[in-house]
């Protein structure tokens, strides 16, 4: 029954979004030192969801998100001498943005709940 609430589906879609560039981000710094390796990021959760032509109901609803079908990309950056493109600092950037997207994922379905819960009574 709450798995087909639109906020709760929302907020789920934005916690695995921010979990794969997390987890994009450490793949990027385990190979940060690989000859060649190319840097990956993801897009925002907003490009992926408006990308999925999915459209809003009115302005500042995002209506429900689909499955999440955001594909990596190359980062673009500069190459160092042996062609790898990861920049540490730049990966460092992409991990706390992601553990912010997270948060706000986390703070969306706990609002969500409270909202339930105080409608039933308890």
């Amino acid at each position: 029954m709450y798995e087909s609430l639109d906020v709760i589906r929302t907020s789920a879609a934005m916690a695995r979004h921010a979990g794969r560039r997390q987890a994009l981000a450490a793949v990027n710094v385990a190979n940060a030192d690989t000859p060649g390796f190319r840097a990956q990021a993801l897009p925002s959760f907003t490009q992926t969801f408006e990308a999925q032509g999915l459209r809003a109901t009115r302005p500042g609803h995002l209506g429900s998100a689909g499955p999440d079908g955001a594909r990596a990309f190359d980062q673009p950056g500069e190459s160092s001498p042996n062609g790898n493109t990861v920049s540490l600092e730049s990966e460092m950037f992409a991990s706390a943005e992601a553990t912010r997207e997270q948060g706000r994922a986390i703070a969306i379905w706990r609002h969500a709940i409270t909202v339930l819960r105080t409608s039933l009574g308890r």
